[in-house]
């Protein structure tokens, strides 16, 4: 659905929220929307990290255990 937005589309939804939050607004809410962003891959890759280690622990104890 996203992808056929194109950029005609995404300059109107730009106007759009324009007229509805203001000029004054738009900075805080680009904000906001960076830091959620920023916030949300840290924790994605934090979870992905904590996986990858707990993979390599297992193998490691199996490697133990056949030796």
């Amino acid at each position: 659905m996203l992808q056929n937005i194109g950029i005609p589309g995404l300059i109107i939804v730009l106007v759009i929220a324009l007229i509805i939050f203001g000029p004054s607004k738009l900075p805080e809410i680009g904000r906001a929307f960076g830091t959620t962003l920023r916030e949300f891959k840290k924790s994605t890759s934090d979870l992905v990290s904590d996986e990858e280690s707990k993979k390599d622990k297992d193998e490691t104890q199996k490697t133990k255990i056949v030796e």
